[in-house]
């Protein structure tokens, strides 16, 4: 039997040990293996289970290793990955029946890189059908959260945060379009980053919107985030609304000093009817922590910010609907959930008249937020205003108040920056009084992920929330 507390330590950490050769990669794979043999019937996060594939990927790397030829900090540590990536010879479902039996021939690029930097994939993460977001039925298990099990783990990346939260992956990848890396980060406890658009590649990955899907990692810590997005990050000929710029060493940056950082708390998103109070309070005495490490905070403000998700809204569904018009428009259409029924539905009928409009606003909002960015280096708020959702009982909304309270949700905190094709991570600052992990979200200038890394690092550093555990992992 494996040693079960390798499965504890960060990535960054297994790495280090599997380098220093104190454990081998293979170990550290067959520990986490046993752990998501034993467990995880209790958060459904995984879809597919590729023991064989991981083994052979470890024996490589322990290989690799030893004849000194180490690709990198994740070389050798076992990872997972959201079923919206292409992996080559391994089921991609999507999050759906329909594509039980799609077998790529090639792996998404991000798989392709995490390959290349010598990664172990132990498989393939559960998600909301076709990224759907709020989905009911999820076809291979209900996802739970680790710190409640009646709870929701963020959608729809909800794999990807279930599984790193109770420890069984080092670190994983989800996907982005209007919440969906940041919204299970923050209901989980983790550290989770929406790259800059255009800054990782999603050739072979399976869309939701054009203009606003982005793949980026969710980890336990900074660091772990850090070198996850390096590892993927960087332009693929592949996919031309990738940019050429530099991918920086992000874990260099890693040093803990913030001083004279200037940081934006947005008035309209902290100071907010929208806000649970301890969601609130928690995000304020953040914002204070950073000021303690040296951090100049201020309040900004980014009025369009509070119409964010209906602007949202009325581009993503018209987009997710151009993108699964070969579901609408034949008879399998009734073989996914009924929210995603809905969704498809409504999204292929939006006038043209809507989506201009939304489009139209959707440039005064990254205009407001760039003039903010403009005083500040980083804008600070909630990455949700609730803490995680409880699990559902019926598909669907019952009422019209059902739909205008879910503009006010955790999508119209996240959207703002989908919507700027900005950078935006959250990391853990604390907890309800219930025990529910609650979401700092930092936002940046584009391709200036090594600020928030930074900021979050500092923060990180400061506090003990990362220290905890969710009971019975």
């Amino acid at each position: 039997m494996a040693n079960p507390d390798l499965c504890y330590l960060s990535a960054t950490e297994l790495g280090e040990r599997i380098a220093a050769g104190e454990i081998s990669s293979l170990e550290a794979t067959e520990a986490f293996l046993e752990r998501i043999a034993r467990l995880d019937g209790n958060y459904a996060s995984y879809i597919t289970v590729t023991a064989d594939r991981a083994r052979e990927d470890a024996r490589r790397a322990d290989a690799e290793i030893a004849a000194g030829q180490r690709l990198g900090p994740l070389h050798g540590v076992p990872v997972a990955v959201k079923d919206q990536f292409n992996t080559a010879g391994i089921v991609t479902t999507n999050g759906s029946t329909i594509m039980a039996e799609n077998v790529p021939d090639a792996d998404a690029t991000v798989i392709a890189r995490l390959r290349a930097a010598g990664t172990v994939l132990l498989g393939k993460l559960n998600m909301s059908e076709y990224a759907s977001g709020d989905a009911f039925r999820y076809p291979y298990g209900r996802p739970r959260n680790p710190w409640d099990t009646g709870r929701n783990p963020g959608t729809s990346s909800s794999g990807s945060g279930a599984a790193t939260a109770a420890f069984l992956c080092a670190t994983s990848l989800g996907e982005d379009t209007g919440g969906s890396i940041r919204g299970p980060a923050a209901f989980c406890g983790l550290v989770g980053i929406r790259p800059t658009f255009g800054r990782v590649s999603r050739h072979g990955v399976f869309g939701a919107s054009w203009s606003m899907d982005t793949v980026g990692p969710i980890s336990r810590t900074v660091t772990d985030c850090a070198n996850t997005l390096e590892a993927i990050a960087g332009h693929d000929p592949n996919d031309p609304q990738t940019w050429d710029v530099p991918v920086p060493n992000y874990s260099a940056a890693l040093d803990g000093n913030i001083d004279g950082l200037k940081v934006g708390l947005v008035t309209e998103r902290v100071h907010t009817d929208a806000n649970d109070p301890e969601v609130r309070d928690a995000v304020i005495k953040a914002a204070g922590v950073l000021a303690g490490l040296g951090a100049e905070v201020s309040e900004v403000s980014v009025p369009l910010i509070v119409n964010s998700s209906e602007i949202s809204y009325g581009i993503i569904g018209s987009d997710a609907a151009m993108l699964n018009w070969d579901i609408i428009s034949t008879e399998r259409l009734e073989e996914l959930d009924h929210n995603n029924q809905v969704r498809l539905l409504m999204g292929s009928i939006v006038p043209a008249k809507v989506y201009q409009k939304a489009t139209r606003l959707r440039d005064v909002l990254r205009r407001q937020i760039l003039a903010a960015l403009g005083q500040v280096d980083v804008l600070v708020m909630p990455a949700s205003s609730v803490p995680a959702t409880l699990i559902p009982q019926s598909a669907g909304l019952g009422t019209k108040a059902d739909v205008l309270a879910g503009f006010k949700g955790r999508r119209g905190f996240t959207a703002p920056f989908n919507l700027a094709n900005l950078p935006a991570l959250s990391i853990n600052c604390g907890f309800t009084s219930s025990g529910l992990p609650i979401g700092l979200q930092i936002a940046g200038r584009a391709f200036d992920e090594t600020t928030l890394f930074r900021a979050a690092y500092a923060y990180e550093q400061s506090t003990d929330w990362g220290e905890r555990r969710p009971a019975g992992v």
